[in-house]
């Protein structure tokens, strides 16, 4: 008895669980957002540039955070990927 309807159970969250993906799926895998920023290139980029624009005069600080976490994550990334190639095994 008690199987049975744990099994009913779990049949029913892994419908609920498909119907819930297929509702993000609108929101996170449509075709609108990548259209959207190639129909509005410019004005997209021409935000960001207003944004740290506006963010240098106001907040100096903040802006040289977020180049440096930049810095860090690049240099973390050039660290992983040095040591997984063969630049040691290449003759002189």
């Amino acid at each position: 008895m008690d199987i049975t309807k744990l099994i009913e159970e779990n049949e029913n969250l892994k419908t609920e669980i498909i119907k819930l993906k297929e509702q993000l799926k609108k929101y996170t895998y449509g075709n609108t957002h990548k259209r959207y920023y190639e129909k509005n290139k410019e004005r997209v980029k021409e935000g960001g540039a207003n944004y740290l624009k506006k963010l240098k005069e106001e907040n100096p600080e903040k802006l040289k955070e977020y180049r440096r976490t930049a810095y860090l994550k690049n240099k973390n990334k050039l660290k992983e990927v040095i040591p997984t190639s063969n630049i040691l095994n290449y003759p002189i």
